[in-house]
């Protein structure tokens, strides 16, 4: 688990299994001035966010070992607590199978990290410090 922050504090889950993209997009948002919690598989996520703790937002990817981002995103939406969490995937699954989770938007890899920002900003304006 990355970062750790208040659990009411308005931040940043990302859910990414490699580690040099995981680090970058915590390195790229941290520098915007968001607090960002991180996590390498789905089952580490949800550990995470059944502490209570509650993202403004969730970046998730798709194709991970242990829990992939579909199982994922289905264990969040049975969950009323969790359901109502934005999440923007990330992936480099293709299209139709990029749109076989349910989610906010879907941003294909590779990734450019203004555009990335630009997201976290229209769903957490008040996040930057």
């Amino acid at each position: 688990m990355g970062t750790q922050v208040n659990e009411m504090s308005e931040h940043i889950l990302i859910v990414e299994d490699d580690t040099d993209v995981r680090e970058a997009l915590c390195d790229a948002l941290m520098l915007e001035g968001y607090d960002v919690v991180s996590a390498e598989n789905g089952a580490e996520a949800l550990r995470y966010l059944h502490t209570g703790a509650r993202p403004c937002l969730i970046l998730l990817d798709l194709m991970m070992p242990v829990m992939d981002g579909w199982t994922f995103r289905e264990t969040m939406l049975t969950d009323p607590a969790l359901s109502a969490i934005p999440v923007v995937v990330m992936t480099a699954a293709g299209p139709q199978r990029a749109a076989t989770v349910q989610a906010n938007l879907v941003l294909h890899k590779p990734l450019q990290m203004d555009t990335v920002v630009g997201v976290v900003q229209e769903h957490c304006p008040d996040g930057a410090s």
